[in-house]
């Protein structure tokens, strides 16, 4: 196991010693700027996008991004297998340069602690001063201010956020969708649905700001990758918080996600680890939230949806006919490219736990009308295998839903698993009830889909 130390620049002139803690980690230098003295990795173009909107951006929010778009590089091309304690546990060191390190520097420890919780892995995160000639970093603008911007909300090409979208556009709110992409299917169903809600709703009902943010060996050369990724949550409210901190007045930022994956209680032993994501976890999010308010930005989170399951999301959708009209091209598979393997084109593999949930919760909105292209069409067509990818999770729900029958009390113990939800404990009981509904809602599509054993 080897621990790694990633060193921030900002441009060719930024050669400040940086004194590293652990001298025997693997260090590594990633310049942020580009050679016109830019933010790079998508950064600039996204302070580009919000100067377009007559905003400016402040700088402690572009710190914000700088820290997280680094997050995401140690994320991405640090190997657990090769790095981590147990395969998953890495050890990994941050330096940045900031606009205000003594306001940084205080947050430091509760960043390590809120990654860590995010992650798995153990992060020390160290300040200085930004050199002088990237001392503003913010894109200036000629343009008036866009007013009439409601608030941010995050747009993943999902099925959750694209109902968030319908029902904020159809309430009449004018939101700034804020997505996120580097693969190429997430990066075709956003830019899809974006034409489509604008077609809708009209060109003046919202704006949006799209980043390709992400990390190849030309940027960062570890010589090794990582697919986990979770530390992307990160990546996405940073985005988010960029934004919205350049409305220059207190801003919500949603983040839409049904009840049952915002807490994604681990459906058996084997799901902690890797296959348990935290992005909208009720903890994490206050975490994030605390990190903000220390920043001194003014950004509010909210999930809007933490208390109902997806299957109800979709029925109580703001305008389900036209819901009915583009759900097929949302896009909820947690890997749609696998589907080249089977020599077809990229697509929902059917399968997998968000296949699942988001199969349950078009039955429960929509009727038997799903108009979703999977790889494995029909569940109940053939017996599964535990042991392969198409019944692995067929199976651990199975078995959640055989304990949660037996005594529904268990959802109250159960929901505390992947993390405290000490920060609204008056919301604890609402969310035993979220993730028991949820549980039930997919047994709706499974209790006649046959598993065996390996």
């Amino acid at each position: 196991m080897k621990r790694f130390s990633l060193i921030t620049r900002l441009g060719k002139t930024d050669a400040a010693k940086v004194n590293v803690l652990q001298r025997d980690s693997s260090v590594h230098e990633l310049d942020f700027l580009d050679g016109d003295n830019r933010l790079a990795y998508g950064l600039g173009q996204a302070l580009a996008q919000l100067a377009s909107l007559g905003l400016t951006t402040p700088e402690t929010a572009i710190d914000l991004a700088l820290l997280a778009g680094l997050v995401n590089a140690a994320d991405t091309r640090v190997s657990r297998d090769i790095n981590a304690q147990g395969g998953w546990t890495r050890e990994i060191d941050l330096y940045l340069p900031v606009s205000d390190p003594d306001r940084w520097s205080a947050q430091a420890d509760h960043i390590g602690k809120m990654l860590r919780f995010l992650t798995g892995d153990r992060w020390r995160l160290f300040f200085r001063l930004r050199p002088k000639e990237a001392s503003s970093l913010s894109v200036a603008t000629d343009k008036l201010p866009l007013h009439g911007l409601d608030e941010v909300s995050l747009f993943s090409g999902g099925l959750d956020s694209l109902i968030a979208a319908i029902d904020s556009l159809t309430e009449g709110t004018h939101p700034l969708f804020v997505s996120h992409y580097w693969d190429a299917e997430t990066a075709k169903a956003q830019s899809y649905l974006l034409e489509r809600l604008e077609t809708k709703f009209g060109d003046e009902a919202f704006k949006s700001m799209r980043v390709r943010l992400g990390f190849d060996r030309n940027a960062l050369d570890t010589g090794q990758t990582e697919d986990t990724q979770r530390g992307r949550s990160f990546l996405f409210y940073a985005l988010a918080s960029l934004a919205a901190a350049s409305f220059g007045t207190k801003t919500t930022v949603n983040v839409p996600e049904n009840g049952l994956i915002a807490l994604n209680v681990p459906l058996d032993p084997l799901r902690f680890g890797a296959l348990s994501t935290r992005t909208a976890h009720p903890h994490f999010m206050a975490s994030m939230q605390r990190l903000l308010d220390g920043l001194g930005l003014q950004v509010s989170l909210n999930n809007p949806y933490r208390h109902r399951t997806k299957g109800e999301m979709t029925d109580d959708c703001a305008d389900k006919a036209y819901l009915r009209t583009i759900v097929g091209s949302s896009m909820s598979c947690s890997s749609p490219a696998k589907a080249r393997y089977k020599g077809l084109s990229p697509r929902h593999c059917g399968y997998c736990v968000p296949c699942l949930i988001r199969r349950a919760s078009l039955k429960a909105g929509l009727g038997s009308d799903d108009p979703t292209l999977y790889t494995v069409e029909d569940l109940s067509a053939q017996t599964l295998r535990s042991d392969r990818a198409e019944g692995e999770h067929v199976r651990s729900f199975h078995m959640m839903v055989a304990r949660l029958r037996e005594r529904p009390e268990l959802a109250g113990i159960l929901v505390h698993k992947p993390g405290p939800l000490i920060d609204a404990p008056a919301e604890i009981p609402a969310y035993a009830e979220v993730f028991r509904r949820g549980v039930l809602e997919v047994a709706s599509i499974l209790d006649d889909v046959n598993v065996k054993p390996g």
